[in-house]
């Protein structure tokens, strides 16, 4: 006679929302602090200042001249960095969102993965959106210092992905 056999531990859980989007602000967290490095780096090699394509995010509301304030001030440097901060983790969600999709993925995979959503990110902020909705960095440092820092972008997201991912298997 058979028995009924438990195979609950074969079950793969899928997460919830709170799960991915918990994740999505560590790997955004990192992604973030990664290109503000690389804001900060360019700016300053660019014989400007380390916040200055920071500020210019704030274009968005102060118009191009954001790019042109070399100093920390509340009205530009919180304005960016809360539009980069919270650009980091908008482009974070879907990245962790296709991590939860299949589990135990490779590193190459992780970076593959941050590549393409940092070179997407790249395609829709300075192709698709309007000159008003871009990141601004342009009006701070040159071409070559916007695409390095959204290179740092996938660096970020994929040191993130893999810090979470050794946490989450603890």
């Amino acid at each position: 006679m058979d028995t009924p056999q438990d195979f609950s531990r074969f079950e793969v859980r899928q997460p919830d929302a709170s799960e991915i989007a918990l994740r999505a602000l560590a790997v955004g967290t990192v992604a973030s602090l990664c290109v503000f490095s690389a804001l900060g780096v360019l700016g300053r090699r660019g014989a400007r200042s380390a916040v200055a394509p920071i500020n210019a995010s704030s274009h968005v509301l102060y118009g191009e001249r954001a790019g042109d304030v070399d100093s920390i001030d509340v009205s530009h440097t919180v304005v960016g960095s809360v539009i980069n901060y919270g650009a980091s983790i908008f482009w974070a969600l879907p990245f962790t969102w296709w991590l939860y999709q299949k589990r135990n993925r490779s590193a190459s995979q992780i970076t593959l993965a941050a590549a393409t959503t940092a070179t997407v990110a790249g395609v829709v902020d300075y192709r698709l959106l309007p000159r008003r909705l871009s990141p601004g960095w342009e009006h701070a440092v040159p071409p070559h210092s916007v695409a390095v820092t959204f290179g740092s972008l996938a660096v970020g997201l994929a040191l993130g992905a893999l810090a979470t991912r050794c946490i989450e298997q603890r």
